[in-house]
């Protein structure tokens, strides 16, 4: 499976509007980050895990080809507010988008032209599945099993996808869903920044949280303005544990 990283950076995005900081007017392409997604792909199967407002940009560049799913961790808009743009899709079917209760009830209010049984020409096909923790479906020849981590205090969804785990917007997990978090081969997980943060990971609880499941390789994602520059920030980090960058492609 292949994992490209559209977009690896907090709600603001990286440059953040009117920062002068050292990491929001580097010239480093790696601390240019949009906002949080990812894509997921073998040779038959595409999936996406969230739909953020930079995804016409993020699939721009891409194979106009079908997704076969997309994910949504939760609603807020950083993570959802590109679902309008995959109307170029719907030339493939009706998109399936898979979501919590909760979270599909606040795109049918979030975006209800979408969901009336008599839609307007144009507007896109989608399909709103729901999900809950634990109960496993198959894309293809993809098995995605949702597990339930705390955004604070509410309860959002990760992804296990084969031997491989989204996880993002987490500050906590309950001991209860470590189990399905065995035998990764590849964690992706929120590290916002070193400062304290009442709804995110910092870096190092990232970390420590990567190294008490034992996973070989780890990449941080949701990274603000307030790091160092990815070349500084990359080279502090333990063994095995690395910042992701926008257009990072690894195979799992």
């Amino acid at each position: 499976m292949k994992v490209t990283f559209l977009g690896t950076g907090t709600s603001t995005g990286v440059p953040q509007i009117g920062c002068t900081c050292k990491v929001c007017t580097s010239k480093d392409v790696r601390d240019r980050r949009l906002r949080a997604s990812v894509l997921l792909e073998t040779e038959r199967t595409r999936v996406l895990v969230d739909c953020g407002p930079d995804f016409r940009q993020q699939m721009l560049s891409r194979d106009f080809r079908a997704i076969d799913a997309v994910l949504i961790t939760h609603e807020h808009y950083d993570h959802v507010g590109g679902i309008d743009d995959l109307r170029p899709f719907c030339v493939f079917g009706d998109v399936q988008l898979y979501a919590s209760g909760r979270t599909g009830r606040q795109l049918r209010q979030s975006l209800p032209y979408c969901f009336v049984e008599h839609k307007y020409p144009g507007v896109p096909l989608l399909c709103l599945h729901e999900i809950r923790p634990h109960e496993t479906l198959e894309v293809k020849d993809l098995r995605i099993t949702p597990i339930e981590v705390m955004h604070a205090c509410m309860p959002i969804l990760g992804f296990r996808v084969n031997n491989m785990a989204y996880i993002t917007d987490m500050k906590t997990i309950r001991p209860s869903e470590l189990s399905y978090l065995q035998g990764l081969d590849l964690l992706i997980v929120n590290g916002l920044r070193h400062e304290p943060h009442n709804s995110h990971q910092t870096i190092e609880e990232a970390c420590l949280f990567a190294r008490s499941l034992g996973v070989p390789q780890t990449y941080l994602i949701h990274m603000g303005h307030h790091i160092d520059l990815h070349a500084v920030e990359d080279a502090r980090l333990p063994e095995g544990i690395h910042l992701a960058y926008d257009g990072l492609e690894l195979v799992c």
